[in-house]
């Protein structure tokens, strides 16, 4: 998917198209989880922080991710994709790959050629495009590394075909970053041999290479080079662990604020956890300090559970433990050794219960500091308004947060199917705004069910060659 976050933003607010957007964390601290394309042109990319974004782009709109309109997107995606072949390997909320040769697209006949590949691949953006109204780049070719490598070339809403037997001529010339398992420093110690381009990669030699990173890597990365990758597309893979973090805007110091927030990243992991169908036995603690130091600390109960009180009493364990008087930066709470049962931890749960004086209750979890319900509202509390969040209003219907201060919040109301909306403000505590579940971009209530249109039948698709493909 194109620019993914952004783009459902762009869908979902008549008033942000055709203009920049940069969604991501906006505390001081923050960093971009995705900009639009027109904010691209201005410098920003993902994982940048969230200052150098704003300095590059001023007038851009900075929004909050909604990762539950997010996931919903994608699950409407990730189902067409399922309609092609069984195996889909997701990557992302917004990435996957596809093994075509394992569906029924191909035909009786069996014959694979690039045209009935092209043919397949522009069905399925036109799917993409009916049912989510969000553009798609698909990429085609023989093995996982090069559908990955047309995909990102065919960026924006395009569709790129690697045909068989052109693969190390394409190569060649790229740099060696492009190839899976280059990072900056396996790059640097290349530049350091006189290796900056793929073809440089094929012409040094295995022997060379595995001198330079080791046989493992070496080989491995040699023969990529040759544009082989044997990879399969798995479709399911098990989960390891959920875990969920949070990192600060200031520093806390204060010991109750801390338990109070590993109390609440423990709940909110055991909604993933729940979520998922699954349970854990294993509590991890993530502290990072105030100079990027990180320590994790785990327990391992007496058997799996999803209690979140079973998971809050273990994480506050683990966090008291800890040095934090320094202050931390940041916090995670995650839960491994998963297993598809709960055998509940009764003789924990009862013992550190036990273990508390009377008349003490473990710390209450702090106020959830975003608009919405997926934030789990505290309704007694004040809220924070923040940009991009959905809300309604009494009188004007939905809309959604442009920005607060002051004691005021400024919604700009509109919806996916109306045109640009009117910008009106009110007082922050205004008893006729609620938050409020984002619509999806193809508009209709929030509870319905996601649109499907009908998916191609292998009459209709033609018969794509064998392979992968990364939308």
């Amino acid at each position: 998917m194109d620019a993914f976050y952004a783009a459902v933003e762009q869908a979902t607010k008549p008033s942000l198209r055709g203009k920049p957007v940069i969604v991501g964390g906006l505390g001081p601290r923050g960093v971009v989880a995705t900009a639009s394309y027109e904010a691209r042109a201005y410098g920003p990319h993902s994982a940048m922080p969230m200052a150098q974004a704003r300095r590059l782009c001023p007038n851009a709109a900075y929004l909050t991710p909604r990762f539950g309109l997010y996931r919903r997107v994608s699950e409407v995606v990730m189902g067409l994709l399922r309609e092609l072949s069984p195996l889909v390997e997701p990557l992302s909320l917004d990435e996957a790959f596809v093994d075509l040769q394992a569906g029924e697209a191909s035909g009786a006949a069996g014959e694979w050629t690039a045209d009935t590949a092209r043919a397949v691949g522009e069905r399925l953006r036109r799917d993409i495009r009916a049912a989510t109204g969000l553009s798609g780049s698909v990429g085609l070719a023989g093995s996982k590394m090069l559908a990955k490598i047309a995909s990102e070339q065919a960026k924006p809403d395009g569709l790129v075909v690697i045909p068989p037997g052109t693969e190390r001529a394409l190569l060649a010339p790229m740099p060696a970053r492009t190839l899976p398992g280059v990072g900056p420093a396996t790059a640097q110690t290349l530049r350091r041999a006189g290796i900056a381009t793929v073809g440089e990669i094929a012409e040094a030699g295995e022997a060379e290479l595995v001198r330079l990173l080791g046989r493992a890597h070496g080989g491995a990365l040699y023969v990529m080079a040759q544009g082989i990758d044997e990879r399969p597309v798995v479709a399911e893979r098990d989960a390891k662990s959920v875990s969920v973090e949070d990192t600060f805007d200031t520093d806390l110091t204060d010991r109750a604020r801390i338990h109070a927030e590993v109390a609440r990243l423990a709940d909110r992991c055991v909604e993933r956890l729940r979520a998922a169908g699954r349970s854990g036995r294993t509590v991890v603690v993530k502290v990072r300090s105030y100079d990027f130091s990180t320590l994790t600390r785990s327990e391992t109960l007496r058997g799996p559970t999803d209690d979140p009180a079973v998971v809050r009493e273990a994480a506050a364990r683990l966090v008291e433990s800890v040095d934090t008087t320094a202050g931390v930066r940041l916090l995670g709470v995650g839960v491994s050794g998963l297993a598809a049962f709960t055998q509940e931890d009764l003789f924990a749960q009862a013992g550190a219960r036990a273990a508390e004086p009377p008349g003490v209750r473990p710390p209450e979890p702090a106020p959830p500091v975003a608009a919405g319900p997926a934030a789990g509202e505290d309704h007694g509390a004040v809220r924070r308004w923040l940009p991009g969040l959905d809300v309604r209003h009494a009188r004007y219907g939905p809309g959604w947060v442009q920005g607060s201060g002051l004691g005021r919040v400024t919604v700009r109301f509109e919806s996916p199917g109306s045109p640009p909306g009117r910008v009106r403000t009110f007082a922050v505590d205004d008893p006729e705004l609620e938050p409020s579940e984002p619509l999806p971009p193809w508009g209709g209530q929030p509870s319905e069910p996601a649109i499907r249109p009908n998916v191609m039948s292998s009459s209709e698709a033609g018969e794509p060659t064998p392979g992968t493909s990364s939308p």
